[in-house]
């Protein structure tokens, strides 16, 4: 018999599928109503077409240097709100000055940035800029507001038993700017893919996922329209779910390191 771990699984697994069936049987019935592969293609028909596009090294290949470009911009907006974040929620008076900037950036949409900085860039590196500005104010938001919770018992414990600034990173910032930063890398993930293949479409550089979206509008190529829209989908799933996996781990690390740390520091004061 399965024990209960097994059972639950297989009934998330089974009601996944379920959902899948039903939504899928919404789109084919959507798709008998219109009558029109012109403004909707088939379920059957996009899956065809996306195992054809698969077979070509094309394909894989503009999936490599879209990714690429977005999570250039990724991690490079994760370094600077870190490094800003952290600034701010120790240097008094920078946060009234990168607060102004920030809300800026998140009150402007899309597509205004995308049109002003092709005025600066070449469309083939536009995507990098985009999600560079797109995640910056979500990434500085979290970690300010990560230092900032930091309870001051326990900064006051610190340096009573003279930690290093290392044991104060893994004891108590880390586990405090984590949680933070996890729920909004859970938005950012989806977050940068949309705005990345956004700027993609308007920019249209060759050899990218915007660019195959732009053609395949152009051409009135509504089976490719949606296939690489399903690709697109696809990739931000996949890699939210790495990236959440990989800082999960990093938190359980970071976690059993504090606990090892307070422990052994209350040791030492025995």
């Amino acid at each position: 018999m399965k024990n209960p771990k097994q059972q639950t699984i297989a009934r998330k697994v089974g009601i996944r599928i379920l959902v899948l069936a039903f939504w899928l049987i919404i789109w084919q019935i959507a798709y008998t109503l219109i009558g029109s592969d012109l403004l909707l293609s088939s379920p059957l028909t996009v899956a065809q077409r996306i195992l054809t596009l698969a077979q070509t090294g094309e394909f894989w290949a503009t999936i490599g240097r879209s990714f690429a470009r977005i999570m250039a911009g990724f991690l490079l907006a994760l370094l600077m709100g870190s490094l800003l974040g952290t600034l701010t929620s120790h240097v008094p008076g920078l946060d009234s000055l990168i607060r102004l900037p920030m809300s800026i950036i998140k009150a402007t949409p899309v597509a205004s940035f995308v049109i002003l900085a092709l005025m600066w860039l070449s469309g083939r590196n536009l995507s990098i800029f985009i999600c560079f500005l797109v995640v910056l104010p979500m990434i500085w938001t979290s970690v300010d507001q990560g230092f900032r919770s930091v309870d001051e018992k326990l900064l006051e414990v610190a340096r009573v038993f003279h930690m290093s600034l290392g044991q104060r990173l893994r004891a108590i910032y880390v586990p405090a700017i984590l949680p933070y930063l996890l729920s909004t890398l859970r938005v950012a993930i989806g977050f940068v893919w949309k705005s990345g293949v956004a700027g993609e479409v308007i920019a249209a550089p060759k050899g990218t996922i915007g660019r195959q979206l732009y053609d395949a509008k152009v051409y009135l190529e509504t089976a490719d329209l949606f296939a690489w829209t399903l690709v697109v989908i696809v990739l931000s799933v996949l890699i939210e779910k790495l990236v959440i996996r990989l800082i999960d781990r990093i938190a359980a690390k970071y976690s059993s390191a504090g606990g090892e740390e307070q422990a052994r520091q209350e040791g030492e004061a025995a």
